[in-house]
């Protein structure tokens, strides 16, 4: 049997697998594009963002954690 077989026969076959595998697949994508575009965006906007300068303006209190 060869892979493309295989792949229809798992895969392809029936409505339901084919959009199961079409959702999964769509989620995966999700997930790794948008880790690599914040990792991007942290990267090139270092030192602008309020998580870089937040120290400069913001006075931690003792009491904060309480």
């Amino acid at each position: 049997m060869s892979v493309g077989s295989q792949l229809y026969s798992t895969l392809f076959k029936t409505n339901y697998a084919m959009l199961a595998a079409v959702f999964g697949a769509g989620f995966v994508f999700e997930i790794g594009f948008n880790s690599t575009m914040n990792k991007f965006w942290d990267k090139y906007n270092r030192g602008r963002q309020w998580k870089d300068i937040r120290s400069r303006y913001v006075e931690e209190d003792a009491n904060e954690g309480i």
